[in-house]
């Protein structure tokens, strides 16, 4: 007797598998929670087998069985997903699900704008998109959960390709009452003495920091956060500067205190930002159409994001 289940069954078999509940699997996928609980009922009944231990209250956890079909079920939805590619790159077409991860820190800048404009140009295309820190962005993409990744040039593993498309020099963020404030740069010599409000994020940290170490100097760290919106407003309250590569598009703190970006003196190393991707994807017509589009669109709207003097100076 042939086994009768669906693609969507899978899809839903395998977010209820990632996320752990039937109501985050319901978000994960943008169907209501029934349908999934309908679904995995089915595909139970059709496998002959429990996919997963219900727990009052607290989700659902992948039987030995289920953890062994997730990967099979994986497999099909990528393979399926090949053969949509497939059937667009023979019509012409540029349609189908795009999964796109983005690094934390400017997801918020960049990624809706740019889908936009993507969208606009492909409505028949269904992106996803899942925000994350730069390790996590290298295992989402070579887990195939995501298919291409926006994310700067720190630690790059040689397995992934790297398309890089805006330079982003570093900035100094101070409050408006800082006594370098009032400076058009400022050096790691002049910065050194003071409290650092550091953005301590994996790999990032790390290259702020290197701007000191390199001088043989060490900053004065007395705050940390991995939020730019609160190293944002500890700066602005007096509480230490801090170094980013990304200027918000006004020079207020996220309650109403006003900032000056200024740039970091001496030359320092820029970090780049572009895309990151599998080399398979290369020869993928969609990925290659968000690939040129985001380098466009990244060309007109980056650049206001990498200023480091503030338009009223």
């Amino acid at each position: 007797m042939p086994i009768r289940y669906t693609l969507r069954q899978l899809e839903y078999f395998v977010a209820v598998g990632e996320a752990g509940s039937i109501a985050a699997a319901a978000q994960m996928v943008n169907v209501s929670a029934p349908s999934i609980s309908a679904g995995i009922s089915h595909l139970e009944e059709e496998l002959g087998i429990q996919l997963f231990v219900r727990h009052h209250a607290q989700g659902l956890t992948p039987t030995l069985a289920g953890r062994k079909l997730l990967d099979h079920a994986r497999l099909v939805l990528r393979q399926a997903g090949g053969l949509r590619d497939l059937a667009g790159e023979l019509s012409g077409a540029i349609r189908g699900p795009l999964s796109i991860g983005c690094l934390s820190t400017f997801a918020q800048m960049i990624l809706p704008g740019l889908r936009r404009s993507f969208i606009d140009q492909y409505p028949e295309v269904r992106i996803l998109q899942l925000e994350a820190h730069q390790a996590d962005l290298f295992s989402l993409l070579r887990q195939a959960r995501i298919d291409l990744a926006l994310s700067y040039d720190l630690d790059l593993p040689a397995d992934l390709r790297f398309f890089p498309m805006l330079e982003l020099p570093p900035l100094v963020a101070l409050g408006a009452e800082h006594p370098l404030a009032v400076l058009p740069e400022v050096s790691v010599e002049q910065l050194a003495p003071y409290p650092m409000v550091l953005l301590d994020l994996p790999l990032s940290a790390d290259y702020f920091l290197s701007f000191f170490t390199r001088q043989g100097l060490r900053a004065n760290i007395t705050e940390r956060t991995r939020d730019m919106a609160v190293m944002r407003s500890l700066v602005a309250n007096g509480f230490g500067y801090s170094i980013a590569n990304f200027r918000p598009l006004n020079d207020l703190a996220p309650d109403g205190r006003p900032l000056r970006f200024v740039p970091l003196a001496g030359n320092p190393r820029p970090m780049k930002m572009g895309l990151l991707m599998t080399a398979a994807l290369e020869r993928s017509q969609l990925h290659r159409a968000f690939l040129k589009c985001a380098g466009e669109w990244i060309a007109t709207h980056g650049a206001r994001l990498s200023k480091g003097v503030t338009d009223s100076a």
